[in-house]
């Protein structure tokens, strides 16, 4: 046994202690033969591990910004006073209390996980309910939220591409009459991008694994969906799970991989269960092993690694990182994972999305596929929609959709949209000039997710959310990510104290270009966005914010002065 099974070692003691003690590091020191320094500062690197002992019930509350303007205060509170205990504190024997970044549940908001089952929709009427039926014995396995994924097909069944009807094993039957290279070819000539928000052609990517010879290959799925607002992949693993195991398949048979690999968030433990069960009915049918459909020399093995808890993990450097056994921290490559991946073997990493899509175009045809969208960006795009509408959900939308089409009457039917977050707080925000705008190559790409915001919401409140996140979640490894993002939540304070000049509205942008250009990862590089643009999207939003620049803010503090009143008051109390 190496390195690779740390995280699964971890999780091992952590489900079965409610923490990992310095003496199951010790033990898993010797078993994997790896430092126990080393083991240590993986467990501090990690959200869900703990050091110290947890409750019997671990908490764990969504506290991003949807959730916030949908009563994340009252159910926190509503949390505190029914379990005795405090958030992010080490709790009592039967509950702790943590906040945690986005659950993939932003449709359903206020929502927890309990033991990381889900809890959806929550009120402080709710959380009492919860919580006296924990206290009362019952398994919260058998009370956790039926959690839902609102699909909504909105172009017309002949255009629709992921969400058509699924028979097991339909998109492998191609395999048979197609060489390695010809599956390839298609995936190409479909200008498939990748979906986790790079848009990396995935064509390319399959293609450079091939021409690398190696006696081992890998096939891995990102599916640590973490970016707020985002929740896509969620509904793919609910309803469509063997279309991606499928594409995982493809991609294998295509570059000569034999393993596949799916990084699975731990905040879908959940859904485990039933994905197993599907995996293991795929060995059943000859779909993964050896032989598969009895072609001789065809094996490929699939299995899920969990995660823990980890936003940056979600770059496919990172992850490969956590996969080895080791904190995700993005290491500074000079080759491509297509090169030097996993175990320094050629390895493909495309998140759930993209392989869903390479099953399907595989399945009818890359004409049919790109006789869909646009040009540049040919098929459809899913999209997790969450905010101020009235139909919150998964909309897979055909390439060349305008936000106004997508915000409509026909579609979410948001109320009075004026702030907009595309892809997440690591994307573009736009106003409502730009609602006429396209989803495509040819504009602007979405990565999966848009935040809808009315005119009733504190633009400062979302911001300082995004960036408080961004700051969090930073590995720390990159000075300009770590420093800059907490001067950035600086800054955001200090405009909502009212104390914020032009010059502090300059510096913002000064510091946001120097996180931009000089941070490691994506996590860094996009960390500013919103922020920035917002400052020039709403301009009249902000110079409302600023301060007159008449020195008022930044008045030397006079001690003496200060206290002279109250020296002045215990004098004449003692004469």
């Amino acid at each position: 046994m190496n390195r690779t099974h740390l995280l699964n070692k971890l999780w091992e003691y952590q489900h079965k202690f409610g923490y990992i003690s310095n003496e199951a590091i010790s033990e898993i020191s010797k078993l994997l033969n790896v430092s126990a320094i080393e083991i240590e500062s993986v467990v501090s690197f990690y959200h869900f591990f703990h050091k110290t002992p947890t409750g019997k019930h671990t908490i764990y509350l969504n506290n991003s910004i949807i959730s916030e303007l949908k009563g994340f205060e009252e159910v926190k509170t509503a949390f505190e006073k029914e379990t005795g205990c405090t958030f992010n504190d080490n709790g009592n024997e039967e509950f702790s209390l943590f906040e945690t970044s986005c659950i993939g549940l932003n449709d359903q908001e206020p929502a927890a996980l309990i033991n990381f089952y889900p809890f959806t929709d929550l009120t402080p009427k709710k959380v009492k309910l919860i919580v006296q039926k924990i206290k009362n014995g019952e398994n919260v396995k058998d009370f956790a939220s039926k959690t839902k994924s609102n699909i909504h097909y909105t172009p017309p069944f002949h255009k629709t591409v992921i969400f058509k009807p699924y028979e097991m094993g339909k998109s492998l039957q191609p395999i048979l009459k197609n060489s390695p290279q010809q599956i390839i070819d298609k995936i190409t000539k479909s200008k498939l991008l990748g979906c986790g928000g790079a848009f990396f052609p995935a064509g390319y990517k399959w293609q450079s694994c091939k021409n690398n010879e190696a006696d081992t290959k890998y096939i891995i799925c990102n599916a640590d969906e973490g970016e707020p607002g985002t929740f896509k992949d969620k509904a793919l693993f609910q309803y469509l799970p063997g279309l991606l195991y499928e594409g995982m398949i493809l991609a294998g048979y295509a570059t000569g991989a034999k393993e596949g690999i799916i990084y699975l968030r731990a905040e879908y433990l959940y859904l485990l269960p039933a994905l197993e069960k599907l995996l293991e009915e795929f060995y059943t049918k000859n779909l993964l092993g050896k032989n598969i459909l009895g072609i001789d020399g065809f094996d490929f093995e699939l299995r899920y690694q969990i995660g823990a808890g980890s936003y940056v993990c979600g770059a496919a450097s990172a992850l490969i990182e956590s996969l080895e056994g080791r904190r995700g921290e993005p290491p500074v490559r000079s080759h491509s994972a297509t090169k030097y991946g996993y175990l320094q073997k050629p390895t493909v990493v495309n998140n759930v999305e993209t392989l869903c899509y390479a099953a399907r175009i595989i399945e009818f045809g890359e004409d049919y596929f790109l006789n869909i969208g646009t040009p540049e960006s040919p098929g459809t795009k899913l999209i997790s929609i969450s905010g101020d509408v009235a139909k919150p959900g998964i909309y897979e939308i055909e390439y060349g959709t305008t936000f106004k089409e997508l915000l409509g009457i026909e579609m979410s039917q948001a109320t009075s949209p004026y702030f907009v977050q595309v892809s997440g707080p690591s994307g573009d925000c736009i106003n409502n000039t730009e609602f006429n705008r396209k989803i495509c190559k040819e504009d602007i790409l979405c990565g999966g997710a848009l935040m809808v915001f009315n005119r009733n919401r504190d633009i400062l409140q979302i911001l300082r959310n995004f960036i408080e996140f961004f700051k969090e979640e930073s590995c720390g490894v990159c000075t300009p990510c770590r420093a800059g993002n907490f001067i950035l939540t600086e800054k955001i304070k200090k405009i909502q104290r009212g104390l914020c000049t032009q010059e502090d509205l300059d510096e913002i942008k000064q510091w946001g270009k120097i996180i931009k250009l000089s941070s490691r990862c994506g996590l860094g590089k996009a960390s500013p966005n919103a922020l920035i643009m917002a400052t020039e999207k709403f301009k009249e939003y902000f110079n409302v914010k600023i301060a007159p620049n008449d020195g008022s803010q930044n008045v030397e503090f006079d001690m003496e002065d200060a206290i002279h009143e109250f020296d002045s008051l215990i004098k004449d109390t003692q004469l």
